[in-house]
């Protein structure tokens, strides 16, 4: 937990001023003990994505690939995510509503 990329993306959103609240469904109590007091723990990530403006997945956990989109998405203010782990397809995402950022990998041009 200690190296894990999670930790880094939060403490830099922390520290650029933003309000973080955080979801895994193995990793909480190693966070707790690892992260700022300010940082807000959720059960669950719907709860987590509630009224939030932008949603960053940092994990692969199979929870996630099963996530009811359409219900994540009426959870948002505003439906942007930032998928560090290419667990979507992005067409699909688009198609849901998602103002959709898939981190490293390369956009699919128009034949």
């Amino acid at each position: 937990m200690r190296e894990a990329k999670s930790l880094e993306v939060i403490q830099l959103l922390h520290a650029a001023g933003v309000r973080v609240r955080v979801y895994d469904p193995a990793a909480m109590d190693n966070a707790r003990r690892l992260l700022p007091a300010s940082v807000t723990f959720s059960d669950s990530p719907y709860e987590a994505a509630d009224g939030a403006h932008a949603v960053v997945l940092v994990t692969e956990w199979n929870e996630f690939r099963y996530l009811n989109l359409e219900r994540l998405r009426a959870q948002l203010k505003r439906p942007a995510i930032f998928d560090g782990r290419n667990l979507w397809e992005p067409e699909r995402m688009r198609r849901l509503g998602f103002e959709y950022h898939s981190v490293g990998r390369k956009p699919v041009l128009p034949a």
